[in-house]
């Protein structure tokens, strides 16, 4: 018997995949756990009181306060708000709430991330999705691909901060985040001290950038050396939004013909000049001190020859492992030290960049 069957206008049911119990068994599990969390945020409730005591008491840091807010320019007008770095200390204190970045897929170059903040109580969740491309901008106008596993990590996590503190903000009221925000700068106007030292090390950190003083001077409209905490403080969010990307220098300072005025990221030939000055000094140090115990250099100039002529090579991942695991300032100048070493131009500049990076990290924290 011939029988005949229509098709089925919604398409026959094929085959089920092979991983199709794998597949379940981890989708259950990730239910599990999102129930879990949510039931065990209702069945402990935040202290709102509490959590804002928490909240301000991390803002009493001085080392917080100062990459607390951020500020940027934008129609004549200056913007300011809070930085990555205290919105993440508000999610952690505020309490019951997920927070972070995923690189949901990778292909051509670019890569598929998805930013997201999810208050457990109220069941609110903020999503940001977004591109990344795997291309680095040169000043000269011509770039190169990324292909370094730990560029291309840096570059996603970098664009995500931005995105997740977006999130975090949308989720815990605003008046919470003035409260921090207005702490913050009360620990600051009653910790800065305007020094020499403080003056010669905001001088070093905008010089990454390519703003020198007297362009500084201009904007203050006054000598650095007659410089106020409150414009300290100004200066000091000008400078933590051009080291998140939020602005570009020429939103600040008049830059003239600077290729990298408009450009939200460290120029490579100030970050270098810096290395070079600090290897410069160190050098100077290290000669001295064998004539200090009276050696004689003449006797060393045959062996310093050889040396230049037997000059060693180092690859782009030795030197940026040595940049990593240093724990200190000599270790890292040591390591600095070691960047000459590498053949190629560009991966010098990366790695002129981590060390610089790596600087500023041990000079905030006095190490």
């Amino acid at each position: 018997m011939n029988d005949v069957v229509a098709a089925n206008p919604f398409g026959n049911e094929g085959p089920s995949p092979g991983g199709g119990a794998l597949v379940a068994a981890e989708q259950s599990k990730a239910i599990a756990e999102v129930q879990a969390a949510l039931l065990i945020a209702r069945a402990n409730p935040r202290d709102p009181r509490r959590a804002m005591d928490r909240i301000l008491q991390d803002c009493m840091r001085p080392s917080l306060a100062e990459e607390a807010a951020y500020q940027y320019s934008r129609g004549g007008t200056d913007i300011s708000g809070p930085s990555i770095r205290l919105a993440e200390t508000l999610a952690k204190r505020w309490g019951n709430m997920e927070a972070g970045v995923k690189e949901l897929s990778r292909h051509d170059g670019v890569s598929e991330c998805l930013a997201y903040a999810w208050d457990y109580e109220s069941n609110y969740r903020d999503v940001r999705t977004f591109t990344v491309r795997h291309w680095r901008d040169r000043k000269n106008g011509a770039g190169y691909a990324v292909t370094d596993e730990r560029d291309i990590y840096e570059m996603v996590a970098n664009y995500g901060a931005r995105r997740k503190r977006a999130c975090i903000l949308a989720l815990i009221d605003g008046d919470v985040v003035e409260a921090a925000t207005r702490q913050c700068e009360l620990t600051l106007a009653a910790r800065i001290e305007v020094t020499d030292e403080l003056i010669a090390q905001m001088l070093e950190r905008f010089g990454a950038y390519g703003v020198t003083k007297e362009m500084i001077e201009k904007r203050i409209q006054r000598h650095m050396s007659a410089l106020t905490p409150a414009m300290a403080m100004s200066l000091k969010k000008i400078y933590n939004s051009l080291r998140d990307g939020m602005s570009a220098p020429a939103e600040w300072f008049e830059m003239g013909e600077s290729p990298a005025a408009n450009v939200a990221a460290p120029t490579a030939d100030s970050r270098t000049s810096s290395v070079r000055q600090r290897m410069k000094s160190r050098r100077g140090k290290d000669s001295t001190a064998p004539a200090a115990a009276g050696s004689r250099p003449q006797d060393d100039a045959p062996a310093q020859a050889k040396s230049k002529r037997h000059e060693r090579v180092m690859t782009y991942a030795e030197v940026a492992d040595a940049l990593n695991v240093a724990t200190g300032s000599d270790a890292l100048n040591a390591a600095a030290d070691l960047i000459r070493h590498v053949k190629d131009d560009a991966q010098r500049t990366e790695l002129t960049q981590l060390y610089s990076t790596r600087a500023a990290e041990f000079d905030e924290r006095g190490v």
